[in-house]
């Protein structure tokens, strides 16, 4: 049981990396196609940037997910955990 629970955390998080990956290879190829035609046919005004600018934001916030805020916290999993940790802790 502890060992499916395990692989499934596993797996959600490989799935977070992976479309992380994804939006970050569309990022910049997308972007550096727009970037290559605000050059050519307006390079007066450079609205390229908020393409860029709000999708990182998305972009960012995929990479958090995947690599900084690994738990859910509003998961019972996740309180199961902790009150393991804290179990553990107040026995030592």
């Amino acid at each position: 049981m502890m060992s499916d629970n395990l692989r499934a955390r596993a797996e959600e998080r490989v799935n977070l990396k992976i479309k992380f990956l994804r939006n970050l290879k569309a990022y910049i190829i997308v972007n550096a196609i727009l970037f290559i035609i605000n050059a050519l046919f307006s390079p007066s005004f450079w609205w390229v940037m908020f393409p860029v600018f709000f999708w990182g934001i998305g972009v960012l916030a995929d990479f958090l997910k995947a690599y900084v805020f690994v738990d859910n916290f509003d998961s019972d999993d996740y309180r199961e955990r902790k009150i393991q940790e804290e179990m553990e802790k107040l026995r030592n």
